[in-house]
């Protein structure tokens, strides 16, 4: 089949390319939207806060709004709300960050993340707080 002397018309409207770009520069680097108000997870703020200084995050993370919390050894955890995956490897749900919190080496094998020994409640309560960091 011979293409030539064919001529193909693209018509693109105004303002199109930069929708595109802008919705795929977004998908990569995360909505920027800060989720809505008390994103469900069945815990509590302050509880996971608490669970976080009790479990020393802070010795690995920076975390704000817990006290001597400068680690750097894993990411920086302010923004969390409105981050895309959940350590780079699953969509930031709070189902996927509890399964996170509390297995982590079961998500993701050579992961610096150690296993904490989070309960249900605890890994929701941790979830709690950390979507509260928009």
């Amino acid at each position: 089949m011979s293409m030539a002397g064919s001529t193909t018309h693209l018509i693109v409207r105004p303002g199109w390319a930069a929708l595109v770009a802008a919705t795929l520069l977004a998908g990569c680097q995360g909505s920027g939207a800060s989720r809505p108000y008390g994103v469900a997870t069945g815990g509590y703020v302050r509880s996971g806060r608490d669970a976080i200084l009790s479990r020393h995050c802070g010795a690995c993370h920076d975390i704000p709004g817990v006290v001597g919390a400068h680690g750097v050894i894993g990411p920086p955890l302010e923004s969390f709300s409105r981050r895309t995956f959940v350590a780079g490897l699953l969509p930031n749900t709070p189902p996927n960050l509890i399964r996170w919190l509390r297995e982590p080496q079961r998500v993701d094998p050579l992961s610096a993340m150690p296993t904490l020994g989070l309960d249900e409640q605890e890994a929701k309560n941790v979830a709690a707080y950390l979507y509260s960091l928009k």
